[in-house]
């Protein structure tokens, strides 16, 4: 349960994390399956050939269904969903303070109701930690509240300070599940959210209080949420001197290729976003040559491969023409196809940067695909 920076170049750092569940080589970006499921009929044996190291998982969603006393029943998250190596869980709390409309927040916690069937429900830090240990989870996420930006400073300022209140709690309350008998992960680390909005200094004192707390790792959560990525980048270059070396640096949601490339040079060492693999199921796809929509009738005829540079299962196996076809003809093979290689290609993608840190060339790597990223196929 240990996290070592092997080497540095500038601000970007090439580590690794050992945790209870196998070994995670950073930076690294964590497939999002909200549900223990990737969208897009894509299994866990599937993400193991698609190179993924960490799938991340969903408190809020995996609590109203199927419950995540199921889950503990079942033999806790790893063994429902046949994944043997680490999973992240976020602590719910991005997607209870998105159903601003049917949610009251107070000191205790959240009341909100469910977008299923409407029942009210409660959740504060206490009963986050408690859902994310029935999931038994490798790395839990600590109970925080995300403001949309720009938010007022003084609401900014006191969600904040709740934050850090029931970030202790969660503190404790994790101590305490981790000494139970009936734990299935008596080793779930715990990571603390770094909150603030776009006020650099709420983000410094945030970060500040929220070392203060015996902490896995850090996030920096509450951005891509409505902000332009300069002011995202402005916030990162922000706090990152106030976090700590000797632990891991969690960018929450994001992002784009070029947005993985950018914090990343800004000293960031893990990632997660929907984006690869909601865009593929749009037929929007990444490639070494930029952004493609295989949708465009010029590949009606393309026996190419979606990228002529990737090795992924379906590079290797099927053409843009037949992709599609599969998109025009609404078959489900289409989304999983691609979602498929966009995992692979943001997978794939982290490895290189890794590559690319122990090579010496990373400043050379960073600067050329910055810009290809961008470009439109």
């Amino acid at each position: 349960m240990s996290f070592q920076v092997l080497k540095t170049m500038g601000d970007a750092r090439r580590g690794v994390m050992e945790t209870v569940h196998g070994t995670i080589q950073t930076p690294v970006f964590m497939n999002v399956g909200t549900l223990a499921a990737i969208k897009g009929a894509v299994s866990a044996p599937d993400l193991k050939e698609l190179k993924c190291q960490v799938e991340l998982s969903n408190t809020y969603h995996l609590h109203l269904r199927p419950g995540d006393k199921i889950v503990k029943q079942m033999g806790g998250l790893h063994k429902f969903m046949n994944w043997d190596k680490p999973i992240l869980t976020d602590s719910g709390g991005f997607q209870v303070f998105s159903l601003s409309g049917i949610r009251k927040i107070k000191e205790e916690g959240v009341t909100f109701a469910s977008h299923i069937d409407g029942r009210r429900i409660f959740m504060g830090p206490e009963e986050s930690m408690q859902i994310q240990s029935n999931l038994a989870s490798t790395i839990a996420m600590a109970f925080d509240e995300c403001v949309e930006n720009p938010s007022p400073y003084d609401y900014t300022k006191q969600s904040m300070e709740r934050t850090i209140r029931w970030l202790h709690r969660c503190r404790t309350e994790m101590d305490r599940l981790n000494s139970l008998e009936d734990t299935i992960n008596s080793k779930q680390m715990l990571f603390g959210i770094n909150q603030g909005g776009t006020y650099a200094d709420l983000r410094v004192e945030s970060m500040k209080r929220t070392v203060e707390v015996p902490l896995d790792g850090i996030a920096i959560g509450g951005l891509a949420v409505g902000e332009p990525a300069p002011v995202m980048y402005e916030m990162i270059e922000t706090v990152m001197p106030y976090a700590p070396k000797d632990k891991p640096r969690y960018l929450m949601g994001v992002g784009t290729p070029v947005n993985i490339l950018e914090a990343v040079h800004r000293g960031v060492d893990f990632f997660d976003c929907v984006m690869p693999s909601r865009n593929a199921r749009h037929g929007h796809l990444f490639t070494e040559e930029g952004i493609m929509h295989m949708l465009n009738a010029k590949y009606e005829t393309d026996d190419r491969p979606i990228d002529e540079h990737c090795d992924c299962p379906v590079c290797r196996q099927y053409s843009r023409a037949y992709l599609r076809h599969l998109f025009k003809a609404k078959e489900m093979l289409a989304m999983r196809l691609c979602v498929m290689h966009n995992l692979y290609f943001y997978n794939n993608l982290m490895e290189q940067i890794r590559l690319a840190m122990e090579e010496d060339r990373w400043e050379e790597f960073y600067q050329g695909k910055r810009v290809k990223y961008e470009q439109r196929v």
